[in-house]
């Protein structure tokens, strides 16, 4: 590995080598087992998202495309580049909110990085050890990008996104490990990186999930992919786009901290501090549920012993899943679907017709929401408290200080696999379901990914 001496600073030139060598380097146990956990994750979100609308669009127009069959687009039949099979796979694993995040970056690392990197890792034929490897390299990268920027930076006046830079710089540093870049050509796949590297925060008023889904999967997924695929047909870029006057940090933050890009690669994982969400519905809505699951199991109350029930929710988590009209972040019927089901399936969370029957609005009726300013701001982030008042006049009350799934309180590996193949089961049945997560967890023994379409085939 060569790079230009004098021309680039000594963080992007680390970054160059720590990329370039990823996939030789062994990751510890605790970290493939993690990044297991993360890739099952993000494949059930792009499974079960294939049947949302997003996901139909995103099938449609890959399908469209045609082009030379590379990879896979998850949940169909179409295989297509490895480019729009990225594009695709992303807006899938984001259809809905399902996929997973890393809180001190602002960044959902699963549905940018995990689509990239199935997708470069069909194109070169690469193993499940290769795959395993890139992915961990991906949540590194683009989880330090944004916080080498500064989240406050970024999020200022013009407010850039965190979720589409963190994503696409992950998603190119796993597709260029695929491709086998060695540090020079690592240097110019960052190059077509930053040029590439773009999206505001106007996704907030996307309603129909869609312009959201691309921002946050398949624009970062499908961009990474592309810088992967044009280096490797010999496109040159510049020495060093990352740092220095007209670099990358320059150009999006006022006070940038380049040693943030590097530092502790290698040791510290961002896969390990990245968190699954156990239900598949936004986040501020966890903790209710967690709550209410509790006192069921605690106490045995039930829909029907309920006279009153209080949700207590950050403020600003409390305004996201309001009384919403998509019901995965309606709060008040999430709440009101666990109760009356004694779980919460994604089938209960994504059916807008139950919304309006009879028991869940009579449920919803006696269902209250306050965003309480106490739980704004604590650490760790999402906390809640629900507080019930039966018919016989007991009062029960529950606070969960650390959602399940979050790194605060991760979940096993059983907790995984049971939320993933709850997801996977609606679309390729129960028995291929069961055997995707069986083969994910060998993931080291797979000798080649495409071995897989037939399990993640439609």
């Amino acid at each position: 590995m060569t790079l230009d001496s004098g021309t680039m600073a000594a963080e992007t030139r680390e970054l160059c080598r720590y990329i370039a060598s990823a996939l030789s380097s062994e990751v510890p146990p605790e970290v493939a087992e993690k990044a297991k956990h993360h890739i099952l994750d993000t494949l059930a979100a792009m499974v079960s998202g294939s049947r949302l609308p997003p996901g139909r669009l995103a099938i449609a127009y890959a399908r469209a495309q045609g082009g030379r069959e590379e990879a896979l687009v998850v949940g169909s039949d179409v295989v297509t580049t490895a480019v729009n099979a990225a594009l695709a796979g992303g807006m899938l694993a984001h259809a809905d909110e399902t996929d997973d995040s890393h809180a001190p970056s602002l960044t959902h690392p699963g549905c940018g990085v995990v689509p990239a990197a199935f997708a470069m890792a069909e194109r070169e034929e690469r193993g499940g050890e290769a795959l395993l490897r890139a992915v961990a390299l991906g949540y590194d990268v683009g989880t330090r990008v944004t916080m080498a920027l500064g989240i406050n930076e970024l999020m200022g006046p013009v407010l850039f996104s965190s979720h589409t830079f963190g994503s696409l710089w992950g998603a190119a540093a796993a597709a260029g490990a695929l491709a086998g870049f060695d540090a020079d050509r690592v240097k110019h796949l960052l190059s077509y990186t930053v040029q590439q590297t773009s999206g505001i925060t106007t996704w907030a008023q996307d309603g129909e999930h869609v312009e959201k889904a691309f921002d946050f999967g398949g624009m970062p997924a499908r961009n990474g992919v592309a810088a992967a695929t044009m280096v490797a047909a010999g496109f040159t870029g510049v020495s060093d786009a990352v740092t220095g006057e007209r670099g990358f940090l320059a150009a999006f933050s006022r006070n940038p901290r380049p040693s943030v890009l590097v530092a502790d690669l290698g040791k510290e994982f961002a896969v390990m501090q990245t968190n699954i969400k156990r239900w598949p519905v936004g986040s501020p809505a966890q903790a209710a549920v967690d709550a209410v699951l509790e006192l069921m199991a605690a106490h045995g109350v039930a829909a029907q012993d309920v006279e009153e029930l209080l949700i207590r929710l950050p403020e600003d988590g409390a305004r996201t899943v309001d009384d919403r009209e998509m019901p995965d972040i309606n709060v008040q019927y999430l709440v009101a679907v666990t109760l009356l089901d004694g779980r919460l399936t994604f089938a209960a969370s994504h059916d807008y017709q139950r919304m309006g029957t009879p028991p869940v609005v009579a449920l919803r009726e006696r269902i209250r929401l306050v965003g309480d300013p106490e739980l704004t701001g604590t650490k760790p982030d999402r906390q809640g408290i629900v507080e019930i008042r039966t018919r016989a006049g007991e009062r029960l009350s529950h606070r969960i200080y650390a959602v399940r799934g979050t790194a605060d309180n991760p979940m096993e590996r059983l907790e995984v696999e049971e939320k993933a193949l709850d997801l996977l089961g609606l679309v390729l049945g129960d028995d291929r379901a069961q055997a995707l997560a069986t083969r994910i967890w060998e993931l080291e023994g797979l000798g080649d990914v495409r071995d897989l379409r037939p399990l993640l085939r439609a």
